[in-house]
């Protein structure tokens, strides 16, 4: 009748209400999704601050895998679980009274000695150091065998010819090694300068053919952790100004389709 108004649904326009269930979902997921990020990015950074200490090297010692002035994150872990080839924080009053970095090459019950044709010996097995600097031999720490005690550590600095390390020590009543309960923390990063995880010493000829090496911290996942949470906070967050933005764009685009009529 012509009294009558009709109401006809042209395809693809579900009308209005859609559009404003739409933006609730988008509201919903992006507030979710911040929500989830923050879990994630201080959830990260909690982890990390509980595992890992923050240590600058003052010194060329353990050059070229750490330099001077280098700052490096070191996983706190118990003396026990150092292996050889570790880098590991340490104190010892008898070294001195501030943290140092070495590389444990020897651990208790083993016998150490240098050199055999240009390299470190451990338990009568030439040992290749690929983190020596280049183009050195492992002779500039000459040393005779020592027996290293239970429960006791031998470390050498990478930079073999300026490392006060155990072969300066070996007049000692400990014989230059040092205690497992020293230990601090085992280095896992150098951060800045950003190099990245330290290369593990692998090889037929290295460490790993007396034994187990020891595994990475989980410096990775933490990483990956803040930085998927990071994401998730920054899009999130964007949802809001980008909606409106193309809220407004259709409403402009609308408002000329109107007028053009």
């Amino acid at each position: 009748m012509s009294g009558q108004s009709t109401t006809r649904t042209v395809p693809g326009n579900a009308g209005p209400g859609a559009a404003r269930t739409g933006s609730r979902t988008g509201q919903r997921l992006s507030g979710l999704a911040v929500a989830l990020g923050m879990v994630l990015f201080l959830g990260g950074f909690v982890w990390g601050a509980v595992v890992y200490r923050p240590y600058t090297v003052p010194t060329t010692s353990m050059s070229p895998t750490i330099g001077a002035g280098d700052r490096v994150l070191a996983e706190r872990i118990d003396g026990a679980d150092v292996r050889r080839g570790d880098v590991v924080v340490f104190q010892d009053t008898t070294w001195a009274n501030v943290p140092v970095l070495k590389r444990v090459v020897a651990v208790g019950g083993d016998t150490v000695s240098c050199c055999r044709e240009g390299r470190l010996t451990v338990n009568g097995k030439e040992i290749d150091e690929p983190y020596l600097p280049k183009g050195t031999a492992a002779e500039f720490s000459a040393f005779s065998e020592v027996t290293v005690p239970k429960g006791r550590l031998f470390l050498l600095g990478d930079e073999r010819s300026g490392s006060v390390d155990s072969t300066a020590h070996l007049t000692d009543a400990a014989g230059g090694t040092v205690s497992r309960g020293a230990v601090q923390a085992r280095v896992d990063a150098v951060v800045w300068p950003m190099n990245g995880m330290l290369a593990a010493p692998t090889g037929p000829d290295g460490f790993e053919q007396l034994g187990a090496l020891s595994s990475p911290g989980p410096l990775r996942t933490v990483v990956a952790l803040v930085i998927a949470g990071a994401v998730l906070v920054l899009g999130g967050a964007a949802y809001g100004p980008l909606a409106r933005r193309a809220g407004a764009s259709r409403a402009r685009t609308s408002a000329g389709a109107t007028g053009g009529r």
